[in-house]
């Protein structure tokens, strides 16, 4: 695998790989890789014959500075593990290099509407940071294929958004949520739970897969459902940010003639913000 840190360097791998008749498959990350995330660079793999990912901790959709700071920083690790799984290319960049005019200056990308929602509503201006610096990646690396992982399940669906209505020429495949043992959905930040967190978190998937039993069972009292894993979340020590049930088009409100839902919920847990979600079909 080759390591690069600068725009000219990404573009004269990726060129030579073109030249050779090779597609492109990319897999963007901001680094302190898990399994989950390797399961992206698999995925890339069988689908492309030049695999390209990125480590890059974006600034930009980040509220807080201080969550901006203690971000894990695992470059040395992560590149061994990306040789591991087969990555040919690895963009891993300075934020000069990102934002030589600094992050206030920055043209942005925004997707209306969606960016607002749930995590939106939470967490002001972050779509808008992962859609720009997602628009910059494509545009530095032209993938035929990008991967991503369907835990971020509204990240995903604001890509897509993105990707449709700016004629982006590029494949959008999303993967099934990597889970520990528990069902706890693999991610970065569960590093900042304690000991005693860790065993508690998996709770935040049971709730979901309670409240997708009861639709499965013919339930369509969604408030109620809502209102209960808020509860029981909170009697367990968590702070619930959000639970709702939504159209898995749109991530619109539902009604109860929509059959393709998914059940998006956030929550703290201690200094995490743990996210998760779970599609169901009625």
């Amino acid at each position: 695998m080759n390591t690069v840190t600068s725009i000219q360097e990404l573009r004269t791998s990726i060129k030579q790989a073109r030249a050779q008749g090779k597609s492109i498959g990319f897999v963007p990350t901001m680094g302190n890789l898990h399994q989950g995330h390797l399961n992206l660079l698999s995925e890339a793999r069988e689908r492309a014959d030049y695999v390209v990912s990125s480590i890059f901790v974006n600034p930009l959709q980040f509220n807080a500075k201080d969550d901006l700071e203690r971000y894990p920083r695992t470059l040395e690790e992560d590149q061994q593990s990306l040789i591991n799984y087969g990555c040919d290319l690895l963009f891993a960049p300075a934020e000069s290099e990102v934002y030589p005019d600094g992050r206030e200056s920055q043209t942005f990308v925004e997707v209306p509407g969606v960016s607002e929602m749930y995590c939106g509503a939470s967490r002001p201006g972050h779509f808008r940071g992962v859609t720009t610096i997602v628009n910059k990646l494509f545009n530095l690396v032209q993938p035929d294929i990008a991967v991503f992982g369907k835990k971020d399940f509204q990240q995903l669906h604001i890509i897509q958004r993105m990707v449709r209505d700016l004629s982006m020429p590029v494949e959008l495949v999303g993967v099934e949520t990597a889970r520990e043992a528990t069902g706890l959905a693999l991610s970065s930040r569960n590093g900042y739970l304690t000991k005693e967190e860790r065993q508690r978190a998996p709770l935040l998937y049971k709730q979901l897969k309670r409240i997708h039993e009861a639709i499965i069972g013919g339930s369509s009292d969604f408030e109620g459902l809502i209102e209960q894993a808020n509860q029981s979340l909170e009697r367990e020590g968590f702070k619930p940010d959000y639970v709702h049930i939504v159209r898995r088009s749109d991530l619109q409100p539902c009604n109860n003639a929509d059959r393709e839902l998914v059940i998006l919920a956030a929550a703290f847990l201690g200094h995490a913000r743990l996210i998760d979600n779970l599609e169901v079909d009625r």
